[in-house]
């Protein structure tokens, strides 16, 4: 009797402590056989002679002879405690086993027993368990000067279970008996768990809508706690349903080949031998197909219901629960056999269909956690207004009615539990499942099982089956308010998925692979949200490695998710710039121009150039059935953002994951690639695409990136805001160049290069740059990239922020341009100091000039600058036109400028009024000189153009061009680069810009006058000239005008 009392905690504490023992083994088996992770002290040299010897005299250890260091003592110690189990305590006599019945009592006793056997078999395979033993043992006696007091049981032990399954035969002999009654209790619980497929489609197994008129009827079963749980053995079953049986995680016993190995040797066993081989061809895997095909189906009609109507998880739980369980077998069997089975059928071990399976599971368990509180109002009401009162009845009737019940006194456990379960209403029900705990009334009948089932008890559970079954089901009933979570690990848990990464792995690429499939490619980050349940407190220090694991395989998994989508988007993304580029004006050419010739060609009787498709051809459809390339993306899309979109969060180990911010991370990466690389940039041969082109093509990018807003809730505004954001600045945030950079380099190094090779003119008429007939023909046309039209998608491309970079780019060659300038000053600075004042002596002024160097050097720096500053004209008026529509303020330049004349250069360049002062050339020609040196040089550099000038009289290119209102030799830009180099020059030293520029043009009036009377002058340039000067004195334009004039007409008194 005090045995039996105590039979049900034993029970309890010993499978929890076997499967912690398991997990403590696996560790050590798996740390042992991987050279990484393998104890230090079985691989030091040191050692290594004492750990033989150690091994070959197993048990008996001598230690007289052996000096070995005792350091490794404490992480021995950490071992040796696990393999010391009391193995001949765990089994008692039981007289009845009856599943139906004693339910609890069943289980943990089979439990037990297997846990038992898995614990012996894998403690057989590390091949260092000796060697761990014995150091240990050595250890102790060297330090205790005794070896330790279980070493003599536990080191034969080892030694006996060298052949596990031989040595448990005969251990299990007393055993026999009860052994015998549990397995036989399964007879009509194991068939019934091995149907097949059809059998399960026959009965509509988990079907819901298959009896309309009792879907309400709670589910009801005689056997409802064995329905979800899964079976073990029964002999011929047993060994048709499958090859490998697991001892723990990715261990694995391959049932047929021992089973030979252990029946040939036994006399009388060649029966069961051909049994085994019998049964052995008979597993295969098609029965385990069909059904994974059937539970498929049946699963997904089940969540589809229940999202539906959750009020059904109430009557239908048990439903719910048995669909969980026999999905996780079939899904953990094909998982073992596929990687543990050599010479397998593709079809039978391969199922690329997997991933729904496990998908409605999730659902499944989504329901359950969702509508959780649904499920406990109906149960709390189920106990108290039935469970109650028929287990009243039972009691009273049966019972309590009859003679003495057989039990201590101090001991009536079932009126307990029927008065119990009548207050069960009385308390609140709330969302977070905490207020019920039933775990000791299921305690409780776990101790009335075992008192009625030892024998000679004087209350038999055999005699009270109606009750047995009742309490089996009440126990259900209040799992169903107080542990749905353990249910759900119960009969849902796929935490092996963790210990086959491989296997895992190649199922999710196969996912991925089929487009049916890749919609349930959420499956398997949830599955990650499984690995933690498989961890124990008698290993702790697994906790982290399988968290990690975890981790890192949810994070590649959503990685690939996104990937994926990534890919299809782009390819998306490419089929639409395809179809927008058809627009584009240049290729309408070809088809009006087909259209013209149509009819002279047929009349010529000869076959033209194929007929081209015009735009929109793709969306002509024959019939339904035509599928083209971009529906098969789009399709392809829809289904693995569903799968993106599923969830919006999972909590793995502590940690977030959020699979929609992969997505967009992957966008913002890809987006970021795709606008580069549509610049089509070549730096060898310098070719671009046009800003239009590009700007069409990214609109169409955008296009296709918004849609996806349709498919996954994420802020696709975001990203461009990222992108674009960063596509104006000169690097992205990777340090890679962005298209600001590129087009910046482009015109500079490029385009205006070219314009300084002659090869280009800026056309003011035109508003652009245009190619020069040369001998060398450029690769590009400048006008296509420089036009008003081609200015404004720049500006919309860039942005006022790469727009300002450009300027800014511009001002810094410009200002390069004016330090040659002042060192041509310097060179030539007594000389230009001599020239300013004499200005009024022609002959003289004349014979200064002729000592002067660098002469063209001067006009075509300031050529180039004014060339410069004419396209950044084209720039900043282009960009003014884009942000027209946004309605920005427009300021008062000249009134700032006017009212805040002290106003700091910095200043300027966060204003950069249109005209005049450019704020950024301001900061950029300071020299670190003093100030009256750098006035005087910018005086003598105005001196040096004014006197430079008159030789472009007699230069053939500076012919005026009245169509383009310019001058094939760009001359026509000097006013503009006189106009802001003066500006700035002396606005830094706060001298008079318009003093300065009268200085400029007397000298300018003298030369002139002198030219005009010594040479005949046929270009009108310097009068186009000064009429484009200077904007701060234009009253001098009609005085050179009319002098001009009269010379031509040959009355000077004009």
């Amino acid at each position: 009797n005090s045995l039996s009392q105590k039979l049900a905690e034993k029970f309890t504490i010993l499978n929890d402590r076997g499967i912690g023992m398991l997990t403590r083994i696996y560790n050590i088996k798996k740390a042992c056989g991987d050279p990484k992770a393998k104890p230090s002290y079985l691989i030091d040299k040191n050692l290594e002679s004492a750990v033989k010897f150690i091994v070959r005299k197993f048990p008996a250890v001598e230690t007289r002879n052996n000096n070995v260091s005792l350091s490794f003592a404490c992480i021995l110690h950490i071992y040796y405690i696990l393999f010391n189990l009391d193995v001949d305590s765990i089994f008692v006599p039981i007289s009845l086993f009856l599943q139906t019945v004693n339910f609890d009592l069943t289980k943990n006793y089979l439990d037990l027993v297997v846990t038992y056997t898995n614990l012996m078999m894998l403690l057989s395979r590390i091949e260092e368990r000796k060697a761990i033993i014995g150091l240990y043992n050595y250890a102790h006696e060297m330090t205790h000067g005794s070896s330790d007091r279980e070493y003599p049981r536990l080191g034969q032990m080892i030694v006996d279970y060298e052949n596990p399954l031989k040595k448990m035969m005969e251990e299990f002999v007393p055993h026999g008996k009860s052994l015998s009654d549990a397995l036989l209790s399964l007879q009509m619980v194991y068939p019934r768990r091995n149907l097949s497929a059809d059998q399960w489609r026959n009965a509509q197994l988990l079907s819901l809508i298959s009896a309309p008129s009792t879907m309400l009827n709670p589910a009801q079963s005689d056997t409802v706690r064995t329905q979800y749980i899964a079976a073990l053995s029964l002999w011929k079953l047993a060994l048709q349903s499958s090859t490998c049986l697991c001892l723990f995680r990715d261990e694995v016993f391959h049932i047929h080949k021992a089973a030979e190995d252990l029946f040939i040797n036994i006399r009388g066993y060649n029966k069961r031998v051909n049994d085994i081989k019998e049964c052995k061809e008979q597993a295969l895997g098609l029965m385990h197909r069909e059904r994974r095909k059937f539970l498929r189906s049946a699963l997904k009609e089940l969540a589809t219901v229940l999202s539906d109507q959750p009020g059904l998880l109430g009557p239908k739980a048990l439903f719910v629960f048995m669909a969980l369980s026999f999905a996780r077998d079939e899904i953990i069997w094909l998982l073992r056999h596929a990687d543990n089975i050599q010479k397998k059928s593709t079809d039978d071990f391969i199922d690329k269909h997997i991933a729904e399976l496990i998908f409605y599971m999730e659902e499944l368990r989504a329901h359950v956690r969702k509508y959780g509180p649904v499920m406990q109002r109906y149960y709390v009401q189920y106990l108290s207004g039935f469970d109650a009162v028929v287990l009243n009845e039972l009691v009273q009737v049966r019972l309590l009615s009859g003679a003495n019940i057989g039990l201590p006194p101090k001991w009536h456990p079932i009126p307990y539990i029927a008065i119990l379960l009548t207050m069960v209403p009385r308390a609140p029900v709330k969302n977070n499942g905490d207020v019920f705990d039933f775990r000791g009334m299921r305690l409780d009948w776990f101790r009335l099982q075992a008192y009625t089932s030892v024998s000679k008890a004087s209350l038999g559970i055999a005699d009270h089956r109606e009750l047995g079954k009742m309490m089996n089901t009440i126990i259900f009933h209040t799992k169903m308010v107080d542990s749905l979570v353990e249910m759900l690990v119960e009969t849902s848990d796929l935490s092996i998925f963790c210990f086959y990464s491989r296997a895992f792995e190649k199922m999710f690429q196969q996912c991925l692979e089929l487009p049916s499939q890749s919609r349930h490619s959420i499956s398997f980050p949830l599955l990650c949200t499984h690995f933690m349940s498989c961890t124990h407190e008698l290993c702790p220090e697994e906790r982290h490695h399988i968290g990690d694991r975890s981790l890192s395989l949810c994070n590649m998994f959503l990685d690939e998710m996104a990937k994926q989508a990534r890919n299809l988007i782009t390819d998306i993304c490419t089929e639409q710039c395809t179809l927008s580029d058809q627009l584009l004006p240049k290729h309408c050419a070809k088809t009006i121009s087909q259209a013209v010739n149509k009819k002279s060609k047929k009349q010529m009787g000869k076959k033209g150039e194929p007929e081209r498709e015009k735009p929109g051809v793709e969306s002509m459809r024959k019939n339904r059935l035509l599928v083209t390339n971009l529906d098969k993306l789009h399709t392809a899309l829809s289904e693995l953002c569903f799968s993106i979109n599923y969830v919006p969060n999972m909590v793995i180990w502590e940690h977030t994951f959020t699979p929609r911010e992969y997505l967009t991370s992957h966008l913002e990466i890809r987006f970021t690639k795709s606008i580069v690389g549509m610049t089509m940039y070549n730096q060898a041969t310098q070719e671009i695409a046009k800003p239009s082109e590009l700007l069409t093509s990214v609109r169409a990018y955008m296009t296709v990136l918004q849609s996806i807003e349709n498919y996954v809730q994420i802020d696709i505004t975001r990203v461009f805001n990222n992108v674009l954001l960063q596509q104006t600045q000169h690097l992205d945030s990777h340090g890679e160049p962005t298209i600001t950079s590129l087009y910046t380099n482009w015109y500079l190094e490029t385009l205006l290069r070219q314009v300084s090779n002659g090869h280009i003119a800026y056309f003011p008429a035109m508003k652009a740059f245009v190619n020069l007939p040369t001998e060398n023909e450029l690769t590009f046309n400048a006008e296509e990239y420089s036009d008003i039209s081609e200015m404004r998608s720049l500006s919309e491309l860039l942005g006022p922020y790469g727009m300002k970079f450009l300027s800014e780019s511009l001002m810094w060659h410009i200002s390069s341009q004016v330090a040659e300038l002042k060192k041509l000053v310097v060179d030539n600075v007594e000389i230009l100091t001599q020239m300013r004042t004499s200005f009024d002596k022609p002959e003289h002024m004349a014979s200064l000039f002729k000592k002067l160097s660098s002469v063209d050097s001067v006009l075509k720096r300031m050529t180039i600058i004014g060339v410069i500053l004419s396209f950044r004209s084209l720039a900043q008026e282009a960009l003014r036109d884009v942000c027209r529509p946004f309605n920005f303020p427009q300021l008062e330049w000249h009134h700032i400028l006017t009212q805040y004349k002290g106003l700091h250069f910095w200043i300027i360049s966060i204003i950069d009024p249109p005209d005049g002062v450019n704020g950024h050339l301001l900061s950029l020609v300071t020299e670190n000189i003093s100030p009256e040196e750098e006035y005087k040089i910018a005086c003598l550099l105005m001196v040096f153009v004014a006197v430079s000038m008159p030789t472009l009289a007699s230069n053939v290119m500076s012919q005026y061009s009245p169509a383009i209102q310019g001058h094939c030799n760009n001359i026509h830009c000097l006013a503009k680069a006189i106009n802001q180099i003066a500006a700035a020059l002396f606005t830094i030293h706060k001298g008079s810009i318009e003093d300065r520029l009268k200085e400029f043009l007397a000298v300018r009036f003298i030369v002139i006058v002198h030219l005009v009377y010594t040479t005949h002058l046929s270009s009108p340039f310097l009068i186009i000239y000064y009429k484009q000067l200077s904007s701060f004195i234009c009253f001098i334009f009609i005085l050179y005008l009319g002098f001009y004039l009269g010379r031509i007409h040959g009355t000077a008194t004009h």
